[in-house]
Formats: C-alpha cells, sequence, structure tokens
C-alpha cells in the first residue's frame, strides 16, 4: 500500500471504544427528607409536622456526605483486636471513621433520646423518621442505635442504675473511644441474649450470675457464661440474661468496671454476616463479668421484653425504610434508561413492577408510623394495647416482604444493580435481618396468639384499628368479615397461624390506608392486595390503577 493510501486511513491507536449514554445519574447529593413526599405525608398525617426544619436538616446530611460514609462503612469492615501488642487483653472492634461519622450524626440530631427527651406529642413520629432516614445511608450503624434507643424503659426499672446511666444515654454526644463508662459523657448500649442451645427459647439460657456481695435489685453480680450473639461488642454496656438462682433474670453489664479495669467480657471471634456489614455482631464469654441486676430476680424477661418490643418496632421502621430506598433507586434509575425504543417509564409493564414496589413501601411506613402514633399516646388504653398486638404483625409481615422487594427492585436495574458499588446491592442483603433480628415469622405468630388469648382488650384494640375502615370500600368489608370468622375459630389455630398473621397485616395495611392515606392510594392497595384473583410477583396491579401517577408521585420529589 503507498503512503497515501495509507495516510487515508488512519490507524486506531485510542483506547477509548466508546461513550458511556443511556445511563442516569445516581441518586445522590439531595435532600432524603424534602425529596421524600410519602414519608413527609406521614410524618404529618400523624402529628410530627413540628420536627419538619429538624429532619430536612438530617435529610440534607443523608443524602449527601452520609452516603459516601455508608459506603465506606461496608466496605472496611469492623475489625476485632484481643490482645495490645504487649499482651494485654483489650477485646476491641476497630472501625472505619466512616462508621463513627455516620454515629455521631444520628446521636447528635437525638435518634436516639427524643421520645425520651423531648415530651411533646409526635415526638416518636419523628424520630421514627430519623431512624427511617438514617437506613438510607447505612442500615448496619442503625443497630447499636436502635438498641440504645430502647434500653431505657429496660434501665428505668432499676432507679439507682438509671439514676447514673440514663442522662448519658439519653445525651445527644457519641463517644466511641475504648474507655471507662463514667468518663464519657455519651453512651450507647447493646444486648446479650441468645445463646447456641436456645435461640429465641432465653428460658433455657445456661448463663450463671451469682451475687458478687449482696443479692437483690441494683446489686452488683458475677457472670459466667457465653452469648452466640452479642451485636455492637464495642458498647458501654449491655443488657444480658442470666440464671440468678435458677430464676433468669436482668442485668446491665458494662464494658469496664468501677475500678476502671476491664470488665472479663470477651469477644471470641467476630461473625461474619450475609449483611448488616458495618455493624459488628460478636460471639462473647463472661469470665466473672460484673452486671447490676435490673429489677428483681426471675423478673429477666419481663425487664427486657420492653426493650424487645422497641426493637422489634425498629425492625419494621428498618425494612420499611429498606423498601422505600429500593423503590426510590428503581424510579430513579428507570427514569434515564431508555429499553426498545422508548424511556422505561413510558414501558407499560415496567410502570407497572414500579408502581407496585412503591405502594408496598408505602404502606408499610404508614403501618409502622401508626406505632409511632401509639407510642406517643400510650397513655390511651387503646393504644397501648394496640402496640402489643400490631408490633408482632407489623414485624412478621414487613420483613419478610422487604426481601421479595429489594431482589425486585435490583432487578429493575438489572446487570447494574448486582455490583457493590450499587447501594439496591446492599439493600437486599441487608433485608433478611429484620426477619430473624428479634425473632424470626414463628416466634412472631406465637407471641401473637399468647398475647391475644391472654389480654382480651388487645384482640378488641386490634379489631376496632380495622373497623374504622369499615364501609368505604366493599372488598375490604368483606375480606374483614371473612378474618373476623377465622379469628373465632380456635381450632387448629397455632397450624393457621401464618395464615392469620397475613391476612391481619393486609387488613391492616389497607385500614391504616384507608382512615389516615389519600383515598386513590388506598383504593389501589386494596384492590392489588385484597383481590380474590391474587399474583406471587410484583407487577400484576390490574389495569383500572392508575400506576403512572403512582410513580410520578415518587418521581416528584425525587427530582425537585
Amino acid at each position: 500500500m503507498s503512503a497515501s493510501k495509507a495516510s487515508q486511513h488512519p490507524i486506531r491507536t485510542s483506547a477509548e471504544t466508546h461513550q458511556v449514554f443511556n445511563q442516569p445519574a445516581p441518586l445522590e447529593q439531595y435532600n432524603a427528607y424534602n425529596g421524600d413526599a410519602v414519608l413527609r405525608y406521614w410524618v404529618n398525617q400523624f402529628g410530627g409536622s413540628w420536627g419538619d426544619a429538624a429532619l430536612s436538616e438530617f435529610g440534607q446530611g443523608i443524602g449527601h456526605h452520609l452516603q459516601l460514609a455508608g459506603f465506606l462503612a461496608n466496605k472496611h469492615l469492623p475489625e476485632f483486636q484481643s490482645h495490645d501488642r504487649f499482651g494485654n487483653r483489650i477485646d476491641q472492634v476497630d472501625y472505619h471513621p466512616a462508621y463513627h461519622q455516620l454515629m455521631e450524626h444520628a446521636i447528635e440530631q437525638g435518634h436516639c433520646s427524643l421520645p425520651w427527651t423531648d415530651k411533646r406529642k409526635g415526638a416518636h413520629v419523628v424520630r421514627g423518621a430519623l431512624a427511617f432516614l438514617h437506613n438510607h445511608a447505612d442500615p448496619g450503624s442503625g443497630c447499636p442505635l436502635t438498641m440504645t434507643f430502647a434500653s431505657v424503659p429496660a434501665i428505668s426499672v432499676q432507679p439507682d442504675v438509671a439514676e447514673r446511666w440514663l442522662p448519658k444515654v439519653v445525651a445527644r454526644h457519641y463517644d466511641g473511644a475504648n474507655k471507662p463508662w463514667f468518663e464519657k459523657k455519651g453512651l450507647t448500649i447493646g444486648m446479650a441474649m441468645t445463646e447456641k442451645q436456645g435461640g429465641s427459647d432465653v428460658r433455657v439460657n445456661s448463663t450463671v450470675a451469682e451475687p458478687v456481695e449482696q443479692a437483690g435489685a441494683g446489686k452488683l453480680y458475677s457472670l459466667v457464661g457465653h452469648k452466640w450473639f452479642c451485636s455492637a461488642p464495642m458498647c458501654d454496656g449491655f443488657l444480658v440474661l442470666a440464671q440468678a438462682n435458677s430464676k433468669l433474670s436482668c442485668f446491665l453489664v458494662p464494658r469496664w468496671r468501677e475500678d476502671g479495669s476491664k470488665n472479663p467480657m470477651h469477644i471470641q471471634r467476630l461473625k461474619n454476616k450475609l449483611g448488616n456489614k458495618s455493624n459488628a455482631s460478636s460471639e462473647i464469654e463472661f469470665r466473672g463479668a460484673h452486671g447490676w441486676l435490673l429489677g428483681e430476680e426471675g423478673r429477666g424477661i419481663n425487664t427486657i421484653i420492653q426493650m424487645v418490643a422497641l426493637t422489634r418496632y425498629d425492625c419494621m421502621l428498618g425494612s420499611s425504610a429498606l423498601m422505600a430506598q429500593a423503590a426510590k433507586e428503581a424510579i430513579w434509575h428507570t427514569s434515564g434508561r431508555n429499553v426498545f425504543g422508548k424511556n422505561l417509564h413510558q414501558q407499560p409493564l415496567m410502570i407497572n413492577v414500579l408502581a407496585d414496589l412503591a405502594l408496598e413501601a408505602e404502606a408499610a411506613l404508614a403501618i409502622s408510623l401508626r406505632i409511632a402514633y401509639a407510642l406517643d399516646h400510650s397513655d390511651d388504653p387503646h393504644q397501648a394495647a394496640l402496640i402489643r398486638s400490631a408490633t408482632a404483625i407489623g414485624k412478621y409481615w414487613i420483613c419478610k416482604r422487604a426481601v421479595q422487594h429489594t431482589y425486585e427492585a435490583m432487578e429493575c436495574l438489572g446487570g447494574v444493580g448486582y455490583v457493590e458499588e450499587n447501594i439496591v446491592c446492599r439493600l437486599y442483603r441487608e433485608a433478611p435481618v429484620n426477619a430473624i433480628w428479634e425473632g424470626s415469622g414463628n416466634v412472631q405468630c406465637l407471641d401473637l396468639l399468647r398475647v391475644l388469648n391472654k389480654e382480651p382488650d388487645t384482640l378488641k384494640a386490634l379489631i376496632n384499628e380495622l373497623e374504622q375502615a369499615r364501609g368505604k370500600l366493599p372488598l375490604f368489608d368483606r375480606k374483614l368479615d371473612s378474618l373476623l370468622a377465622e379469628l373465632a375459630e380456635q381450632q387448629d389455630i397455632e397450624i393457621r397461624a401464618r395464615q392469620l398473621m397475613e391476612q391481619l397485616a393486609l387488613l391492616w395495611q389497607a385500614a391504616t390506608l384507608q382512615v389516615y392515606g389519600e383515598q386513590w392510594i388506598a383504593e389501589a392497595f386494596v384492590s392489588a392486595r385484597l383481590s380474590d384473583k391474587q399474583y406471587h410477583q410484583y407487577g400484576t396491579l390490574d389495569k383500572s390503577i392508575d400506576a403512572s401517577a403512582i410513580v410520578e408521585r415518587v418521581m416528584k420529589g425525587l427530582a425537585g
């Protein structure tokens, strides 16, 4: 080939083979509260609008720098150091600075303390929204935040211990240093109940507690035994169940003793978990660890159940947040994608899936904040009774639905959603933990049956809640009548417990949307979830439902 001909066809030497197009910008650098019209609606509906300014400030941080902190905390995992370089036992878990950044932001804004320090009605609703938003940055660090918040009623059982500990537990100050609790301005609280042989059956716990000097409420005991799961082992104190005089009792066990020496609470290893990566979970041994008895010996279940009730509620909030974020990510991503010659928001089948995801997420949030409203009004016997029954229903249903929901959202993103750089991947891995932690599905079913059997007022409160929606939609009324008939039939009720739980959950969500929500959303939910024609996948909404309007309702806030 001559030189003149070669010059007409130059050889490509650049490594650039393509331009990136047909890929949307990531959902970031936005205000996670202001951009969530659904969350703002339900906060306002349940009396939390006075917290809008604080929630907006919190949401600004979540949607900006704390998004990066969440990724870093999940990439650089906690590391366990059993001894220092001189051979001293230290039992220290080292976290990436991003983890401490997440904890500090949440605690300083009242995530753990707001309802205990601000007595205005709606404080639980505002705090619930804080917890919901924090999950958008990192669900893992939400675990110690939840336990710290939920520990307050249990510690309050013992006034002399509470006097020393609670001012620091509810302080808006985070100190992640490994030093004695009495040298800190702010404290975090964990829990350790689960043992290998018992799991959810804590009554067979084998950890033993003996008085150091005197027995009795508020006295120091020495604990010997093991715990198969102790989450967030760098907390400053832990609520622990142990046998005192062969009676299951509850103790507050600090990481440091009163004399400044390390309490012999030895970490054996950190758990290698499917999700919840930023949060360390550990297996521990008590080798004469000191702890204060909370309440009387033998009252351990009664004491710690006050903490468990609130952590179960936070499981509802956490899974609701996972679904809301998954739906928003799917809706945002598909808005910037063209497939088969059309934008995905012009594809009817995709819009059906997205609307179904958004509908599910809103129903989960609605009943979660309905419980927050009940907590704000727990001096009302009806509200208190509703908390005792409905929390088990919400935890069972929402936490199970989150797994399939986050997967479906991931599928909307396609392959890009299946890589760790995308937050939807983390949401999917995170989803199972709330269904397992604080009592799996069967435990929630059995707890509900026990409460309904032993406390008739709880069943009455639950039915009254559902009856408020009667007369609005005939399909709902028919399904409610069917449920009431099934509840009246006691034979084989334990075998049917999951069937009843599912019906209760769907009817409660439908009732909440009808009584407190926007009517067109309630009608869509009833049609989608209570119809006799049932499907098992998302994206099966009836053609009568305005799926585009549901998606636009979410998208408008994100784009605005």
